[in-house]
């Protein structure tokens, strides 16, 4: 794992303020002014100058080092005896100057023992940013002296104290630049183990930056294969790890704890042990939480509105001209076709857009002349229609293509009446009542009722304007006559309601025939709105997903792995555990059992929290869908 380069000056140069040195001025970049400090050859005057002995030499070599180290062109084997000249104060404060820094912890050291614990300090420095570039931290990982350097290291000193603190943190992260090949000693053997001390400072340090570099050491260290024998389900790192998984707002922290936590949790056997932790379903419902927390997503709506067309909600509705007394005795007794004609002129008007249906043209001709047939011939069906192209040129028959077919006149339509009747004006017996204007519509109802008990047919029909209602019984036409009468006043209306009405944009033309036959218009506006991710989650969001899948595949194991057992006796029935004498082997299957239960009633309980995961990369998303299901699943087998 590549670790960034530090440039924070080593604190060493923040103690003992009476041996500050002086403040370093930028440095010096005109043309191939560090090319001679850069020789590869062994008399490299920062080589010679850290041999010298003279405390001036070696603090302006390694302030020069100090400059240089972070320099990705800076190769630590193109100068010969460099990396051994390093490690030279390093080594003397790993075993020998740590204890005099112990002795004299209240008090300052001696000048001679500050001065090298400050060029220990530095060197380890130097070797830790060096590390960051890839050849120099091949250099020191195949280095005889590196290792005995870090173990002695995290072996004697004390990590807490304030005199230790910056050269172990510097320490850990030079071992984690060289990890990737680093085998832990076994522990029945008498070599340094650097262990114990990381597992403490993970564990029980309180200061952040050795925690966070101890997690990360250790999550290291464990990814290799080798060291996974060193994993204890009781390890101090991994309470540190949970203890500091829901601090969401330090990114580095929850970093090392995540890796920490898969480093431990891929070795099958650490996780069949934490199913059983009493902080598992916690640690689970906090990494759900952490993927809910790192998803970025972006609010999409879609309109999937219909067309409509939208109307007024109150019409002034004019109503069609129908032949008036004077008209009717005018038309009577003229002969046909002259009589047709002048009804036509009457009756209609040309309109490019209008169009009537050929039974609605007969059957006003019929009704105004039949009740005279007897005295006055009238036309067949046939020669009306006919007729309707002398009086109306631009007007034309025609059958619209069904079904069902519909025989239409179109260009003509129905003469309006351009004066306003009065609103409450008795119009029966076909608009010729002569009765003066009411005043009210109780006015106008109690009207009504003296025509329908004058009428001596028992079931007259509705003579109101142009009503088609039949023959009905007085009892049942009294309340269709409230039908025909206008409100004195508007009914009231909703603040929220529109002041237009929603018709398909394709249906009948308003006011509607029967209205309680007209198509359902779709809404006015119809959005969906949803949201989706917009990226992919960050990495430690996948290392949290990676985590919850390893629990996951570990709660939902096949039952049919348990215990399979073929040989002359048995035929290797699925799921039966035989007992067989070995009581270890029997309590070892039903603990894993326990866990797997335990491990699905965790996932029960986050299986709502986990529906409102979203990942962009259909996969990773998918993974989510399998264990929202199997959470469902397994709510059933819990």
């Amino acid at each position: 794992m590549a670790i960034p380069p530090r440039t924070t000056t080593p604190s060493v140069y923040r103690q003992y303020g009476q041996q500050h040195p002086v403040q370093r001025v930028g440095p010096n970049v005109t043309d191939d002014y560090e090319r001679w400090y850069t020789e590869a050859t062994p008399s490299n005057r920062m080589v010679l100058s850290i041999r010298s002995g003279i405390n001036s030499e070696i603090a302006w070599a390694l302030d020069r080092l100090y400059r240089l180290c972070a320099n990705d062109q800076f190769i630590l084997k193109t100068i010969p005896g460099l990396t051994d000249a390093l490690f030279e104060w390093p080594e003397w404060y790993a075993t020998e100057g740590y204890l005099v820094a112990e002795q004299h912890r209240l008090f300052a050291m001696p000048d001679a023992e500050h001065r090298k614990r400050r060029h220990a300090l530095e060197s380890i420095f130097i070797l830790r940013n060096s590390a960051t570039n890839e050849p120099n931290a091949h250099e020191l990982a195949n280095h005889s002296r590196t290792l005995p350097l870090l173990f002695n290291t995290l072996t004697n000193l004390a990590p807490d104290t304030d005199m230790n603190a910056e050269f172990v943190l510097n320490a850990m992260e030079l071992l984690q630049a060289i990890s990737l090949g680093v085998i832990l000693p076994d522990p029945a053997s008498n070599k340094k183990d650097p262990l114990p001390t990381l597992l403490q400072i993970a564990g029980y340090s309180s200061n952040r930056s050795l925690i966070i570099s101890a997690l990360t050491l250790l999550a290291q260290l464990f990814s290799n294969i080798q060291n996974t024998r060193r994993l204890d389900s009781n390890s101090p790192a991994l309470a540190a790890s949970i203890r500091y998984l829901p601090l969401f707002v330090d990114r580095a922290l929850v970093d090392a704890s995540l890796n920490y936590l898969y480093a431990h949790l891929s070795h099958p056997p650490m996780v069949k042990a934490f199913l059983h932790h009493p902080l598992m379903p916690s640690t689970l419902r906090v990494l759900v939480s952490f993927l809910l927390s790192e998803q970025v997503e972006e609010t999409v709506k879609l309109d999937i509105s219909a067309v409509t067309r939208a109307i007024p909600a109150t019409t002034v509705v004019i109503p069609v001209h129908d032949l008036t007394k004077e008209e009717l005795e005018t038309l009577v007794p003229m002969p046909e076709p002259q009589r047709c004609y002048e009804w036509m002129k009457i009756m209609f008007v040309a309109t490019p857009d209008g169009e009537l249906t050929q039974v609605d043209f007969w059957t006003l001709y019929k009704d105004a002349f039949t009740p005279f047939a007897d005295r006055y011939p009238v036309l067949v069906a046939s020669d009306v229609i006919k007729n309707v192209n002398v009086v109306f040129p631009q007007a034309q028959a025609m059958v619209l293509p069904g079904p069902p077919q519909r025989f239409v006149v179109r260009g003509v339509d129905r003469r309006k009446n351009t004066e306003a009747a009065p609103r409450f004006k008795c119009l029966w017996e076909r608009f010729q009542c002569s009765a003066p204007p009411f005043e009210a519509p109780g006015e106008l109802y109690d009207h009504l009722l003296e025509h329908l008990e004058s009428s001596e047919d028992p079931e007259p029909p509705c003579l109101w304007a142009s009503c088609p209602l039949p023959s009905t019984p007085k009892q049942r036409l009294q309340p269709h006559l409230l039908t025909h009468l206008s409100s004195s006043q508007p009914p009231a209306k909703h603040p929220s309601q529109d002041d237009t009405i929603t018709v398909t944009a394709d249906g009948e033309s308003y006011p509607f025939t029967d209205p309680t036959k007209r198509r359902p218009p779709p809404p006015r506006q119809t959005n969906i709105c949803y949201t989706r991710p917009v990226a992919d989650p960050p990495s430690a969001a996948l290392t949290a997903l990676l985590i919850i899948r390893i629990l996951f595949r570990s709660s939902f194991v096949a039952t049919t792995d348990t215990a399979p057992r073929v040989d002359g006796e048995h035929f290797g029935f699925p799921g039966v555990v035989e007992d067989d004498g070995d009581d270890d082997v029997v309590d070892d299957i039903w603990s894993e059992l326990e866990g797997e239960r335990r491990g699905r009633r965790a996932f029960v309980g986050v299986k709502r929290m986990m529906e409102d995961v979203r990942m962009k990369d259909e996969t990773l998303m998918s993974w989510i869908v399998e264990m929202v299901y199997a959470a469902y699943d397994g709510l059933f087998r819990s």
